[in-house]
């Protein structure tokens, strides 16, 4: 056995200065002491008996002890360290590929030993590679040894002592009230965590590590209640911002963008705007989820929101991912309020020096009442006198950083200071019940769950590779009949990694197959001005086909657009393939989405198709994303690197986010002192991260 650093065997406590071992500390996200006591194992092993040697069989880690009957190096087939040890039960062979002079020593023949490792079948019989050696016959612990999560350079031994020392000097005092603790039946915070981090001999390595013993039930409900009790602050914070109140003096503005429009609100839409306007109305901060499928019609509950705000005399911000989806904003929302005397300005990355100056410039003199744009609109030169609502679309695709720089615009206006601009965050992800409930849980919620008359459901389609011919032909068939059709690849350029069809290749091969054909071409890699040119051509029919990457997944909307070719669709994420197929069904008439793969499909690819060929239902699609992909689809940034969640699961965990939230409610009008020591544990430096 390697025996560890003098830098690993004294290591000093946090907050002493900055050893090497301290720096490592920091990485896994270790300073203070109560940072170490709720850095629990990931597994364990059982060192507290030893085996028979006899009894030792392949794919088994064991402890056992004897005497080394043999101890040699061979040079054959490479240089090694073997040995045979034995107890009278049986034979067990050493072998070590790299060894130190010290670790030949440790088995000389005639040493009786102690080795612990996993049991493996070899030329010989049964062996262990690389074991684990120490003196046999020293007391055996007395507890089951963690194994805890790590990183370059720190060893398991250095962890332990560090958890150890925290242990001892940490407050470990409970942080629930009695009354939460025994109506869930829920052991004692130091309970849980001495049981967790010292496991006594004989408990249950499988419950343990597949985490459904008492003791992780509380670890878990901690957590999930300390994930509550931030969101819970951070709406109170919210409520105690001000923010200017948009009653829409103008109201006549309203009603002429209502009487202008060339189609009837749906039901959910006209729900969605009463509970906005209401939220804007009030002289707190709106801080609003609206979220829908793929063409349900947010775009205009956000302009009717921007319309109300304009009408007060107040800026608003539009900020989107992309361009091209901050393009379609500019146009579609400039198409409804302009004629009603709005003045709508566009500010994104590809302008010239001259125009972004005269773009800035209007913003600054309150000229513009509507800016749309992308991250452009957070830059420190960006100045909004009046900012009164910011609306974020895709919201899960900005960094923490960037939603909250956004905001702040509105507190530096000349005559908004002190006061916090209402927010709209838009999604077509819808989001899970369970990550509602977790992540989202201090934002009102507006969801559209009808789509516009006139739509029809998407028919999708599986096709392999090998039957692109017929694609071929389905989609010279659409075309003929006047329609248009997308054709989205997943790279630009080649890759022999992936060997999958590149944009630029299928462009020119579909362009040979389609001499009579426009074929355009669209991606993320073009100058602006030829995506806009591309962009442009197909939505006035000038081309036919489409090819593009994954830039066209948002934001492009094109009502003569009925037939979509996704190739490798087994590449692709499920939330991702949702949102292209959401580009076609937006006119008249059955539209189709064909998923062209290469197989063979592992499991995860296969699951995805399936899903996507049984339901068009966003939130099902949703359901499974989170199954397959964790939360990280839907949160995006959100977590800025710091996992929120590192030991409940939203999946198996929903009864226990249930009472997390319960519990929460009951802590903060009953327990504040307890609402305090709680976070101080669980959630030190984090609570930022929920209030974006």
């Amino acid at each position: 056995m390697t025996k560890p650093s003098k830098e690993e065997e004294t290591p000093r406590p946090a907050g002493e200065g900055e050893s090497p071992l301290e720096r490592r500390f920091r990485r896994l996200g270790l300073s203070e002491a109560s940072d170490f006591v709720v850095h629990l194992p990931i597994r364990y092993e059982d060192e507290t008996r030893v085996s028979a040697v006899g009894g030792a069989l392949p794919g088994q880690t064991v402890q056992v002890e004897g005497e080394v009957l043999h101890s040699e190096v061979q040079l054959r087939p490479r240089r090694q360290l073997v040995a045979v040890i034995s107890d009278g039960t049986g034979r067990l062979g050493l072998r070590w590929l790299h060894f130190y002079p010290n670790q030949r020593r440790q088995v000389e023949t005639g040493r009786r030993i102690r080795v612990r490792g996993e049991v493996r079948s070899g030329f010989n019989g049964c062996e262990i590679v690389h074991p684990r050696v120490t003196a046999a016959g020293g007391a055996l612990p007395d507890a089951l040894t963690p194994v805890y999560p790590t990183t370059d350079g720190l060893s398991q031994s250095a962890l332990r002592r560090a958890i150890g020392q925290a242990l001892d000097t940490a407050d470990l005092s409970e942080s629930l009230p009695e009354s939460i603790c025994h109506s869930l039946a829920l052991p004692s915070f130091k309970d849980a965590i001495r049981i967790l981090h010292a496991p006594p001999a004989g408990m249950s390595i499988h419950e343990l590590v597949e985490r459904g013993h008492p003791a992780w039930r509380r670890i878990k409900f901690d957590e999930l209640l300390a994930q509550q009790l931030s969101l819970a602050l951070a709406r109170r914070h919210r409520r105690s911002q001000r923010a200017q109140a948009l009653a829409a003096a103008d109201a006549e503005l309203l009603q002429r963008l209502r009487a202008s429009l060339p189609f009837a609100l749906t039901s959910a839409q006209e729900r969605a705007i009463a509970e906005i306007s209401a939220d804007l109305a009030r002289g707190y901060p709106m801080h609003r989820l609206l979220q829908g499928d793929v063409g349900s019609g947010k775009t205009i509950v956000a302009a009717f929101a921007a319309a109300q705000a304009i009408a007060s005399g107040w800026q608003v911000a539009i900020m989107a991912p992309t361009e091209i989806l901050a393009e379609q904003h500019f146009s579609k929302l400039g198409a409804w309020l302009r004629p009603l005397g709005a003045r709508v300005t566009w500010l994104t990355g590809s302008l010239t020096a001259r125009q972004r100056r005269a773009a800035l410039e209007t913003i600054a003199a309150g000229e513009a009442d509507l800016v749309i744009g992308t991250q452009a609109l957070i830059q420190d030169k960006v100045h909004f006198p009046r900012l009164g609502l910011v609306v974020l679309d895709e919201q899960h695709r900005f960094g923490v950083a960037q939603r909250l720089e956004l905001n702040r615009k509105g507190d530096s206006g000349d005559t908004g200071a002190g006061r916090m601009p209402h927010q709209l965050t838009m999604s077509a992800t819808p989001i899970p019940r369970t990550l509602a409930m977790t992540f989202f849980a201090d934002l009102d919620v507006s969801v559209i769950d009808e789509l516009p008359p006139g739509r029809t459901p998407v028919i999708t389609k599986l096709v392999s590779e090998s039957r692109r011919e017929e694609v071929l032909s389905l989609v010279h068939r659409e075309v003929r009949a006047g329609r248009q059709a997308y054709w989205v690849c997943p790279l630009v350029e080649e890759s022999e990694a992936l060997q999958l069809q590149t944009a630029v290749d299928t462009h020119a091969w579909l362009s040979a197959a389609f001499p009579d054909m426009a074929v355009g071409l669209m991606h993320g890699r073009m100058p602006s001005s030829e995506k806009q040119e591309a962009m442009d051509g197909f939505r006035r029919g000038a081309i036919h086909l489409l090819v593009a990457t994954t830039v066209i997944e948002v934001g492009v909307d094109v009502a003569n657009a009925n037939l979509m070719i996704i190739e490798h669709a087994e590449r692709f994420g499920l939330a991702q393939l949702h949102q292209l197929r959401g580009r076609v069904g937006r006119g008249g008439g059955q539209s189709v989405c064909v998923l062209m793969y290469q197989g063979p499909l592992g499991m995860v690819a296969r699951d995805r198709l399936k899903a996507m060929y049984e339901t068009t239902d966003g939130f099902e699609i949703a359901r499974r994303d989170l199954e397959q992909r964790g939360p990280g689809e839907f949160l995006g940034m959100r977590q800025s690197g710091q996992e929120l969640l590192r030991y409940a699961d939203l999946q198996s965990d929903s009864d226990i986010i249930e009472q997390a939230r319960a519990a929460a409610a009951e802590m903060m009008a009953s327990h504040p002192g307890y609402v305090d020591r709680h976070l101080r544990r669980w959630m030190r430096g984090r609570q930022e991260l929920l209030r974006s």
